[in-house]
């Protein structure tokens, strides 16, 4: 990994570091994000204490976040595993943000903008099991989850060299997800259905 490729993939986690859950609640005068609701800085929640507008703004930037430094680094004539570690830069940048504390989302919206430049046949299959499992169960949580789970084997079905960096995004992703985990074990976990309804 070149020392340009390093220095970008650092410039791609203080990007993902940017939590558009905080700032645009903030903007628009709405409680903070992680002190409201389930406490994670992510669109699901924002949908919860804010509405699907300040939701759709968080799910929209957080998808760029991640989308736009991969995107560039195609153009900056990164290599493909060097691509992948700036994918991977983003997502660590979402959960893991340094301006505020290393307390970030879950980085589901995040992982899928840094995937979907790798090919969109594997962004077609991911948001296809995402969307899949959503209407089947209502479980935003038990949706990424599974993607997760599947998202690495597509990749290496259409772009195996890309299957490493990604795998560890989506480990990423379950880790980040083991409290809803426990919740869908015990039957706790809300369906995203009765949060549309409360709205």
């Amino acid at each position: 990994m070149s020392l340009f490729a390093l220095c970008y993939m650092i410039f791609a986690y203080l990007l993902g570091s940017i939590s558009s859950a905080i700032l645009i609640c903030k903007a628009a005068g709405l409680p903070d994000p992680r002190e409201n609701g389930s406490h994670n800085p992510g669109a699901t929640n924002v949908l919860r204490i804010g509405g699907r507008w300040a939701a759709l703004a968080v799910l929209l930037f957080d998808i760029l976040k991640g989308m736009l430094p991969v995107w560039l680094g195609y153009y900056l004539g990164l290599t493909q595993f060097e691509l992948g570690m700036v994918a991977l830069g983003a997502c660590l940048g979402h959960i893991f943000p340094i301006y505020f504390r290393f307390k970030g989302g879950k980085g589901v919206a995040t992982a899928f903008g840094a995937i979907a430049p790798i090919g969109w046949s594997v962004a077609s299959a991911m948001f296809g099991t995402w969307l899949l499992v959503f209407l089947l169960s209502g479980y935003s949580s038990l949706s990424a989850v599974i993607t997760a789970l599947l998202v690495p084997f597509y990749v290496w079905w259409f772009k195996p060299e890309f299957t490493f960096p990604v795998a560890l995004v989506c480990c990423l992703l379950i880790y980040r997800h083991h409290e809803n985990i426990q919740r869908l074990w015990r039957g706790q976990e809300d369906k995203m259905w009765s949060k549309f309804k409360k709205k």
